[in-house]
């Protein structure tokens, strides 16, 4: 009676079983990370008896925008789709008699009967269709029930300390890898996987991964007043310090982080602007300006003085003879050296500027354009005295004696080289290498 049954059994099974099914998700709600795919059965449908774990040949199962479904076969992931639209599973192990030929179909299907026969007609396969969510999954709200440290980073005050700061927000995440999800997280599931099954540690995790985060948020020179509007970053820096657990352990990354609020301590706060309003006073100007506020301050209060205004005057000039300073030696600091260097070397450049025939502006010996000498002053009044002096005036400037008449100097015709002691030149010229012959001899 037990194997008659058994082979009942199997049959009626392995029938149900022979219709071809349709599996699809309903929309999946924003809490719902993974949910069994459903096999569609109607009122009027013959297919009410099938097993729900056996997908037949030739199945249809269907995929919506923001999803990704995998078909396990015993317990083995046997296929895998992202793309959105319906698909035609015809890699089943389960046969039907409506897919293929019918010859095929029959002898395919008593193979099954067979095989559920040696298990008293119970089913020895199981598939399954599960659907992941691949939208971003939002309103995760965190807050840092401590405060948290904050390095605070101002180069323009060579400011470098630690702070401690509080702040709240809402972060949002995705799953990226379905496979590594389903593996190490949520695995077989009976109908659906929530968001609240794993909220609590993913908040953990991302409370302690705020530490690090801030830290590279820092370094970038952003202050912690400044985080609202670096949320990119904070989420990017947030991925690089999780992402050992979170992407490569769970399949899932930081999509956004949006700050409510940051706020330090007051003591902090006082630390930071006292620290910046010093840093002021590293430029001169500011500090002078800063002086002469006190300055008057303390005139107006020296005209208040309770035992007479001469007296109140005195002791503010002991206290300025005191600081031995003023706010005119620090308005004079920014201009002590470098106008005076400058306007010199713009009078020594404008010394060696001249220029040429082609009305190019040269520096240099010749012209850049068209490469011309360098015209030179006429020196053609030029004479050196019998004493050795050299004058351009009619009498000589040592010994007094008159200029000869016809006196004859030499200048280089070919560069307009003048020697020092034009009547006795250098054998070759020192700007061109010219022989200075009579050619060179000027009246």
């Amino acid at each position: 009676m037990g194997i008659l049954k058994a082979v009942a059994t199997a049959v009626n099974s392995t029938m149900a079983d022979q219709w071809k099914e349709f599996f699809y998700c309903d929309a999946m709600p924003s809490n719902v990370l993974v949910m069994r795919g459903q096999k569609k059965v109607s009122g009027r449908s013959a297919n009410r008896k099938g097993n729900d774990n056996i997908i037949t040949n030739g199945s249809i199962i269907t995929v919506a925008d923001g999803q990704c479904m995998i078909i396990l076969d015993q317990e083995r992931i046997d296929t895998f789709c992202a793309q959105a639209g319906a698909f035609e599973y015809i890699n089943s192990s389960e046969s039907s008699i409506f897919e293929g030929s019918l010859g095929e179909g029959i002898k395919a299907t008593f193979a099954t009967i067979k095989n559920r026969i040696q298990f008293g007609g119970n089913v020895s396969h199981d598939q399954r269709i599960y659907y992941f969510n691949l939208k971003e999954i939002m309103n995760n709200k965190f807050g840092t029930p401590t405060p948290v440290p904050f390095r605070v980073v101002d180069r323009n005050i060579n400011l470098d300390i630690d702070i401690s700061i509080r702040c709240n927000g809402e972060y949002s995440y995705k799953i990226t890898d379905p496979l590594l999800f389903y593996q190490n997280v949520c695995g077989n599931v009976e109908n659906s996987f929530t968001t609240d099954q794993i909220a609590s540690m993913l908040k953990g995790e991302f409370l302690t991964a705020l530490q690090p985060a801030f830290a590279r948020i820092s370094e970038m020179g952003i202050r912690y007043s400044a985080l609202p509007a670096h949320t990119m970053e904070l989420a990017e820096s947030l991925n690089q310090v999780l992402s050992q657990k979170w992407k490569n352990t769970r399949g899932i990354e930081i999509s956004a982080v949006a700050i409510n609020s940051v706020s330090a301590s007051k003591e902090d706060e006082d630390l930071i602007k006292q620290a910046q309003r010093t840093g002021m006073l590293q430029n001169p100007t500011m500090a002078g300006a800063s002086l002469v506020s006190a300055q008057a301050d303390a005139m107006r209060n020296a005209s208040k003085n309770s035992n007479g205004a001469m007296m109140g005057f005195m002791g503010m000039n002991l206290a300025q003879q005191a600081g031995n300073s003023n706010a005119q030696q620090f308005y004079q600091m920014p201009m002590q050296s470098a106008p005076v260097q400058q306007s010199t070397q713009n009078f020594n450049n404008n010394l060696n500027n001249w220029t040429c025939s082609c009305g190019a502006q040269n520096t240099g010996k010749f012209c850049a354009e068209c490469g011309s000498p360098k015209p030179v002053n006429d020196n053609s009044s030029n004479w050196t005295c019998s004493c050795g002096a050299s004058n351009t005036g009619k009498f000589c400037s040592e010994c007094g004696k008159q200029k000869p008449s016809g006196a004859k100097f030499y200048r280089c015709v070919k560069c307009g080289f003048t020697p020092e002691n034009p009547a006795k030149p250098p054998r070759f010229c020192p700007e061109c290498g010219d022989v200075f012959d009579n050619n060179d001899l000027v009246c």
